[in-house]
């Protein structure tokens, strides 16, 4: 069993939700990424998302461009990226993390070498936006066979025969884009991301995680009511965007234990 499926395991034996937030690695300072990690953790995180930086995130809204962009400033790639989860795994290594990114730096380094990599440093998961599952048979395999869960998007716009052939691929959980375009959208519409989960379920036992346009903590609440996981990235991105170095952690504690307070309140 992976850490990703210990993790959710635990929780549904104690009626509880995860809370999945995502940080770019870099971003504001590649020194500070380890130390929010930490943060997270010691804040209510369940499992960590952690971004790549790329310099065409075609996925992702402004907030996070920005973002990679302030993490690119300091040259961060992904060998550095992979380094600074060796480090965290020097201190924690229970907490899944998952990479989240996009094809061309997989490329530049080797699918293989990437797999092997990200096994030995402690990664669980990997999220590739730009892998569609049609041509990610092999990558799949590779990091399958590294004991790494591939995790896949779902979004509004996928039928029944697309959710078939990318559950049958993935493993840990699957991601539920809740909205049509970039992260960081507006407007979820509870309802029907409600009866989208509950038609992905009847096609997998696999958890599904809910992101792209949760923003605070009564729409966490509510995605956790109808989800098994509630993934925060633009918020979590602009709180630390709006951070000094003096306050940025405490700030980003603060907006976590608030959005666990949420996610708790949705299962009781």
């Amino acid at each position: 069993m992976s850490r990703i499926q210990a993790t959710f395991a635990a929780l549904k034996s104690q009626g509880k939700k995860a809370l999945i937030p995502y940080i770019t690695a870099g971003d504001p300072h590649p020194r500070h990424t380890v130390s929010l990690m930490h943060a997270l953790v010691q804040s209510g995180a369940d499992i960590i998302e952690l971004g790549v930086p790329f310099s065409d995130p075609m996925a992702d809204g402004p907030t996070i461009q920005r973002a990679t962009e302030r993490a690119l400033v300091h040259k961060v790639g992904l060998g550095d990226v992979l380094e600074m989860v060796r480090e965290f795994r020097l201190t924690d290594d229970q907490t899944p993390i998952v990479l989240m990114g996009y094809a061309n730096p997989v490329e530049a380094m080797g699918q293989a070498k990437f797999a092997e990599r990200a096994r030995a440093v402690g990664v669980d998961g990997v999220l590739t936006v730009d892998y569609p599952p049609e041509e990610s048979g092999e990558f799949v395999q590779l990091l399958k066979a590294q004991q790494l869960d591939p995790i896949f998007l779902l979004s509004p716009t996928s039928d029944t025969h697309r959710v078939d052939m990318i559950v049958q691929q993935a493993a840990g959980f699957v991601y539920y884009v809740s909205l049509k375009g970039v992260t960081g959208s507006k407007n979820l519409d509870i309802v029907e991301v409600g009866t989208k989960v509950k038609a992905i379920r009847t096609q997998t036992d696999l958890p599904i995680g809910v992101g792209f346009g949760v923003r605070d903590a009564a729409t966490a609440k509510a995605v956790a009511e109808v989800a098994d996981a509630v993934v925060i990235g633009s918020r979590m991105i602009q709180e630390i965007e709006n951070s000094t170095e003096d306050n940025l952690l405490s700030n980003v504690v603060s907006l976590t234990q608030t959005l666990r307070a949420a996610v708790d309140a949705a299962t009781h």
